[in-house]
């Protein structure tokens, strides 16, 4: 008998004994998360507490049967069953607690707002291994909605070794079943079908998703999928792992961010051109009181603002513009005692003032741009940038709307609070708040990429394999010979992308031999958690996607992100 051999069933019956029952195909069963986990803790001998936040399970789940397997171990002679089941709801208790509760991490990050639109998402997976199943890991932890897996692969002997989400009681299934095992809240629909087959001969099937996740794939497959996805602008990220190398690549024909979130961002002060309500408050408040108590709870920006006013007044109308005039001391003169920490702040903050009026030079870009001219066929977001054009230009004197954040300040409650008067609609709210972060990301596609160092070898990696039928170093024997094929290969690529008289380092080639187009698990985890990032990025519509093909060499232990 043979590893993966499936038994007669009354054979198998013989051997497990009268006291086995194995259920059948399409029957109802009920699923208890918490045995499982024990009888996996138990046959591979490793503490599995460190992936408990993938069993948010409750005790008991209706599941209908799926297929089932019945084989035997040849090592042992022990008989076991394969039985694959699809939740189908639970008993008595909820799935998960509350959201709020749950993601209540991530959303301080991305908000509501970001959290509905990946509950709302639908993703679709190509290739479900190390690289593949990292990803899909991360975005099922973000609590992204629905997931489709496309997978035509058997587990074999190799995936033991380089993916940790198996045990070797999963030989011979299909590889998507490989790491669902640990993922029963999946909610996912798994098709067992060549992913390169499908893109071929139905292209049609990516349009029903949000985005595609496509990793493993060879260039001839990438450039198929990304003209798919193109056509029906779908989101689409490429991730691949490739011995101690890897990419992780965005596109989309447009990607609009409303919430940029950048790193380092001045609040929407106006110290210098204050809108009517700070004006009229600032006017009640006086810099000269008596009230030691009350001076020390002045905010620094009515500090800011009546300080700047006076110096204009005194000036025709203008801010200190020499090196002399802001080296002066005028918040400092309006001290009182020197543990005042509100014009301690008015201090540091004092370079504010200078900030030039209007939107930025990004934002003008982004107003002037031809998808500004709205119409019917505008998405929201053009919609809403048309609007703020009009709203620069003929409302608020060339500012972009008020943000109404307010930075820490030293104050008392009665000056820093006040009850909103409305609430307008989220989407028009976000979009007002983060005018002036807005970003418009356009990408190539992938066959117009450029190249560079291992990006160059990956794709030459590609097209040994369509001459050659097999990648380079893949089987033993024969190196040599893959060296000279490959470098022969990625100087005649170098060639077609007008690199001539470009060389790349022979340590380089034979490293990329050398990894025999290995998915080694510790390389597939970190390239899977980079594309699940850039995942949540397209999904929510906040911070910036990557602009570009991000590169990973874990030989030198570096990392970059090329323009190409």
């Amino acid at each position: 008998m043979t590893i993966g051999e499936e038994m007669y069933e009354e054979l198998w019956k013989l051997s497990a004994g009268p006291l086995v029952d194995v259920p059948q195909a399409e029957e109802r069963v009920y699923y208890f998360p918490q045995g499982h986990m024990e009888q996996l803790e138990a046959s591979t001998q490793q503490d599995l507490n460190t992936m408990k936040p993938l069993f948010d399970l409750p005790p008991k789940i209706l599941c209908r049967v799926m297929n089932v397997r019945l084989q035997a171990e040849k090592e042992t002679d022990e008989v076991y069953a394969q039985i694959m089941l699809m939740p189908e709801g639970t008993v008595d208790e909820p799935m998960s607690p509350d959201p709020k509760t749950k993601y209540d991490r991530q959303l301080r990050i991305w908000g509501e707002l970001g959290q509905a639109a990946l509950e709302e998402a639908s993703i679709c997976l190509l290739n479900c291994g190390p690289t593949g199943s990292e990803a899909l890991k991360n975005l099922v932890l973000g609590g992204v909605g629905s997931f489709t897996v496309v997978d035509g692969s058997k587990v074999e002997l190799g995936d033991l070794g380089n993916n940790f989400m198996g045990t070797r009681f999963q030989l011979y299934i299909p590889l998507f079943e490989f790491p669902v095992a640990l993922m029963i809240l999946l909610k996912a629909t798994f098709i067992e079908e060549n992913p390169d087959t499908l893109i071929s001969t139905n292209p049609f099937f990516f349009s029903q998703f949000t985005l595609v996740i496509a990793t493993q794939l060879v260039e001839d497959s990438m450039v198929k999928l990304d003209r798919i996805c193109r056509e029906a602008n779908d989101k689409l990220v490429f991730a691949r792992s490739y011995g101690l190398s890897g990419f992780v690549r965005v596109s989309v024909k447009e990607h609009t961010v409303i919430d940029s979130k950048p790193d380092h961002f001045l609040d929407d002060l106006r110290l210098n051109n204050p809108w009517p309500e700070l004006k009229s408050f600032v006017v009640t408040v006086d810099l000269n009181v008596s009230d030691p108590v009350a001076h020390k709870h002045i905010p620094y920006v009515v500090i800011l603002v009546k300080i700047t006013d006076e110096w204009a007044q005194s000036h025709s109308g203008n801010l200190p513009s020499t090196r002399e005039e802001k080296k002066q001391d005028l918040v400092k003169s309006n001290m009182i005692s020197m543990d005042e920490d509100n014009y301690k702040e008015a201090i540091e903050a004092a370079f504010k003032v200078f900030a030039p009026r209007g939107i930025s030079s990004d934002i003008q870009q982004i107003c002037n741009d031809t998808c500004a001219e709205s119409s019917s066929n505008s998405s929201d977001f053009w919609v809403m940038v048309a609007a703020l054009k009009e709203f620069v230009s003929n409302e608020s004197d060339g500012e972009a709307p008020l943000e109404g954040s307010i930075p820490d300040m030293t104050s008392s409650t009665e000056k820093s609070v006040r009850d909103l008067s409305s609430i307008s609609k989220p989407t028009i709210k976000s979009f007002c708040k983060n005018a002036r972060k807005l970003k418009v990301c356009r990408y190539r596609m992938v066959e117009d990429d450029g190249a560079m160092g291992f990006y160059v070898l990956l794709r030459a990696v590609d097209r040994f394999t369509a001459n050659y039928n097999k990648f380079p170093g893949q089987f033993d024997g024969g190196m040599d010979e893959d060296i000279s094929r490959l470098k022969t290969t990625a100087l005649s690529l170098l060639a077609d992308l007008g690199c001539n008289g470009s060389v790349l380092p022979d340590d380089l080639i034979n490293e990329m031999c050398r990894f025999g187009a290995s998915e080694l698990h510790v390389v597939a985890a970190f390239i899977g958690g980079i594309a699940s990032q850039e995942v949540i990025k397209l999904v929510t519509k906040q911070f910036v996607p990557m602009l570009g093909t991000y590169i990973f060499n874990g030989i030198d232990h570096k990392s970059q992100l090329l323009t190409l």
